[in-house]
């Protein structure tokens, strides 16, 4: 949405829907922004490495956006530990993201359901911030 200068608010253009914007509805549950100190165990080339004390960048209810050091591969399995909860959980990698300093975006998925591994209750599906219910702010 473009910002209009000569009015404080947003003016909407219609989108054409891409594929991107397809996959977004898509999604299996809510994602959440919440750092998550996490542990990653992994293998790179087939040798272990050191465990990664790292965090999430997002959580949802079937895996997270964590940042690792390089390298890592799409379908990659590492183990990841919720160093809060100490619960552990398999997971696939499934997004190679931005570098963030030294360390990679990385998106994992839990191979085995795990919705009670993030110690967080997923808001309800018809939560919004827009819908036929929702208020304006007051224009000031």
């Amino acid at each position: 949405m473009p910002y209009n200068p000569v009015s404080p608010t947003l003016t909407q253009m219609p989108q054409p829907e891409s594929p991107n914007t397809k996959n977004l509805s898509k999604r299996r549950s809510q994602r959440l922004l919440l750092r998550v100190p996490v542990q990653a165990r992994r293998k790179v080339k087939g040798a272990d490495v050191p465990p990664d004390d790292t965090e999430t960048l997002a959580v949802n209810a079937h895996g997270a956006l964590v940042l690792l050091i390089p390298p890592a591969e799409e379908g990659e399995h590492l183990l990841l530990q919720n160093l809060m909860t100490k619960e552990e959980q398999i997971c696939r990698v499934v997004y190679l993201g931005q570098t963030e300093g030294r360390r990679l975006q990385v998106g994992v998925e839990f191979i085995s359901p795990a919705p009670h591994f993030w110690p967080v209750v997923f808001p309800p599906e018809d939560w919004s911030s827009v819908g036929k219910d929702t208020k304006q702010a007051p224009k000031l």
